[in-house]
């Protein structure tokens, strides 16, 4: 290989964009403001950032190879980059397979913006502080000030000088002297000390920006794509981590023949997180789902599954994979499976492999069989978060469940796979104890509370946790101006927030409620109200009898989780 250095400037307004872009097996940008900003504190402290690897195609062979464009601009809500238009592109190319993401970061600092939300949406550049004295309290510091801002302005609360340059406007300058003229304006302000090291922080942006020629490459020039692809994988091994996802994603774009595999996986999964209320699931459970769901794959991440062999045969199977999974991710959004509550997504595969036998109409079918069926995925589902059945282990677990769904096709063999899976499909005593503490709100009380209603019709409607006694009353203040002492006090604190004190009403009953206490609101509801949400029979409802109602709550929820899986 041969090897090269040039400057920032050069690489950037030179080369990035014009014939320097990404290969397709390239996985996209994921560096956040802080790390861009450390980046630019070592280039700024003269330190190495390690070495570049490009790719050289010659001119005529540019076209075998789908290249994308580097980010200038990056949007955290889009973040997918653009194919490369190469029709204008006169010479050879470069395509970088080690660097992307130092060099994307430096593009967006020099040359772009960086969308990121914090509290709100904000479009931010990269500034430096030219007035910036570090100290020497805290050697972990950064010895420069860069920061992602959305303009120049000064920062609140702060009791150091300030004057913001934005880094990018130091590309305008051919010499030092006229990028330290540009501030001169600015430092009317300060005193001649600052002026001086607002002057020598300008020069030293000046020259690693432009001058330095701290950008170190070689050059790969093989036409063997599999060279290429070994070379790409070893490479990217240290730095941000490389997932086995990434490998395979980047090995299925140089082996599919047909689609492209970078942009049909990045699509489905922005497709997919789309569903319902909105899902966050990564290129990772996608490329998992794709191995799962192709007959007699591996389902591990080893490089040996990678062949093309394999490859190709998901390729085959690619339209009918995204039907199965994406119908899977429906059924269970309808369900009221959230973002939130679904805390081992790869629970969906067997579903999703079930779903891939039955016709188009079965997700809206009304007919009795179906909507049991269905019903019967949800308990399964439920079952195997709260059990925490693919915490550990998973592959095999998933190996173990393929053949038993696969001989099923008129009904999802829930039975058959706790049997398969070794699990019981009740509850113990042990369990219910530790589900009924779990709080409102958590990851789990949802699930929990979808126990206590095996009859109920969950598809597309939204049933929000409630506090059956309003948590208002729970205030401390509000339960002293009551006359309740300490003792009796702290045990109201324990249990209020618990499952023995929440319900699931859907939004009108939600919002008619509001905050009423329970014994006045309790009188306007229907004869089945009780019964529906496991209330037990009191004479008085009234706070004061609080711990009564939680000591036979906890009885009666007791029973209806210990018989939920068998009815």
């Amino acid at each position: 290989m041969a090897y090269f250095n040039t400057t920032i400037k050069d690489l950037i307004s030179e080369r990035i964009g014009r014939n320097t872009f990404l290969p397709a097996i390239q996985r996209e940008y994921v560096w956040n403001p802080a790390q861009v900003e450390k980046l630019f504190d070592s280039i700024m402290c003269g330190y190495p950032i390690s070495s570049f690897l490009f790719w050289k195609i010659r001119e005529e062979k540019k076209k075998d190879w789908t290249s994308y464009e580097f980010i200038k601009d990056f949007d955290q809500e889009k973040p997918h980059n653009k194919e490369a238009n190469l029709d204008g592109v006169n010479q050879d190319i470069y395509l970088v397979l080690d660097g992307q993401q130092r060099i994307t970061s430096i593009n967006i600092a020099l040359r772009g913006s960086y969308r990121f939300c914090y509290r709100k949406w904000r479009t931010t550049r990269l500034y430096l502080n030219l007035l910036w004295d570090k100290g020497d309290d805290n050697p972990e510091e950064m010895t420069y000030q860069f920061l992602f801002k959305e303009d120049e302005t000064p920062l609140q609360r702060t009791d150091y000088p300030q004057l913001w340059y934005r880094v990018g406007d130091i590309l305008n300058y051919d010499d030092a002297e006229d990028a330290k003229d540009s501030i001169e304006n600015q430092l009317n302000a300060f005193d001649e000390e600052a002026k001086k090291k607002a002057r020598k922080m300008i020069s030293k942006l000046f020259s690693v920006v432009n001058v330095s020629q701290n950008i170190n490459y070689y050059e790969e020039k093989s036409d063997d794509y599999d060279k290429v692809l070994e070379i790409f994988i070893r490479t990217n091994t240290g730095g941000q981590k490389l997932e086995y996802s990434d490998i395979l994603l980047s090995t299925a774009t140089a082996k599919w023949r047909n689609l492209n595999a970078r942009e049909e996986i990045n699509e489905f999964t922005d497709e997919i997180n789309k569903i319902g209320t909105g899902y966050n699931f990564g290129k990772d459970f996608v490329m998992k789902g794709a191995m799962y769901l192709t007959e007699n794959l591996p389902i591990q991440y080893k490089l040996s599954s990678f062949t093309k062999k394999n490859l190709e045969c998901i390729e085959d199977h690619w339209d009918e994979t995204k039907d199965a999974i994406a119908n899977s991710i429906k059924l269970v959004s309808r369900y009221g499976f959230t973002d939130k509550n679904l805390v081992a997504r790869l629970v969906l595969l067997p579903v999703a492999q079930y779903l891939r036998g039955k016709n188009k109409g079965y997700l809206t079918s009304s007919n009795l069989k179906d909507v049991e069926d269905q019903n019967n995925i949800q308990k399964w589902i439920i079952m195997m978060l709260l059990k925490g059945v693919l915490g550990s282990a998973t592959d095999n677990k998933l190996n173990s469940m393929r053949p038993v769904v696969k001989l099923a096709t008129d009904y999802f063999p829930y039975v058959e796979l706790c049997r398969e899976l070794k699990i019981e499909m009740t509850f113990n005593d042990m369990e219910i104890e530790n589900m009924l503490n779990y709080s409102y709100g958590t990851k789990y009380s949802y699930l929990i509370l979808s126990l206590l209603y095996p009859g109920r019709d969950w598809k597309d409607k939204k049933y929000n946790e409630d506090h059956i006694y309003p948590q208002n009353e729970f205030k401390i203040k509000n339960l002293r101006a009551k006359g309740y002492d300490d003792a009796t006090i702290e045990k109201y604190q324990a249990c209020y927030n618990s499952i023995l004190n929440l319900e699931l009403l859907d939004d009108s009953e939600n919002k008619s409620k509001n905050a009423k206490p329970f014994d006045s609101w309790l009188k306007d509801r229907d004869a089945n109200f009780k019964e529906r949400h496991h209330i037990p029979e009191m004479n008085d409802y009234s706070l004061d009898y609080f711990l009564d109602f939680i000591k036979k709550r906890k009885a009666l929820l007791t029973k209806q989780i210990k018989e939920f899986i068998l009815q």
